[in-house]
């Protein structure tokens, strides 16, 4: 991403936050059928359910946004090594749900997949949440990088 294309660092995060957020909050509603709470939960159950797993959602992604920002970043990000940051922050993301859904379904049963749930051979861990972790966070890389010229720019030179 060159500099005149590249948003501030702080506009950068804004973006990258609420667009998880709101994809997130979407994606947690859609794959919600592929858990035995669609089945077994009440309204209730399912509402906090979704709201809680969003919020989860974004407190992984800041995380893993802040972590790579740390850990790869530099002081002229987003203009400078963009997208070296967001490949570490889909990789931690990535990373961390395997582990989650690991801990959750096997060993703590804080929740469990429905026959929907189409698994990964070796892990059986659910494709819906890794794919979630690829697709959303790239996504966001993608809306915070787009070309300068779809965004809205003050008029110059219009009465």
């Amino acid at each position: 991403m060159t500099e005149a294309h590249a948003p501030s660092w702080l506009a950068a995060i804004r973006r990258y936050l609420l667009f998880v957020a709101g994809a997130n909050l979407i994606w947690e509603v859609v794959q919600l059928p592929l858990y035995t709470i669609w089945r077994e939960g009440t309204p209730g159950e399912k509402v906090f359910a979704v709201v809680h797993c969003t919020g989860g959602d974004i407190l992984i992604a800041s995380s893993a946004l802040v972590a790579s920002l740390v850990l790869v970043g530099g002081r002229a990000w987003p203009s400078e090594g963009f997208w070296r940051v967001g490949a570490l922050t889909i990789a931690l993301g990535l990373s961390y749900t395997i582990f989650s859904e690991w801990l959750n379904i096997e060993i703590r049963g804080s929740w469990a997949y429905s026959d929907l749930m189409p698994l990964l051979p070796f892990i059986d861990a659910g494709l819906a949440p890794l794919s979630q972790w690829i697709v959303i966070p790239f996504a966001a890389f993608w809306w915070i990088g787009k070309p300068a010229a779809l965004r809205i720019r003050p008029s110059v030179g219009r009465a």
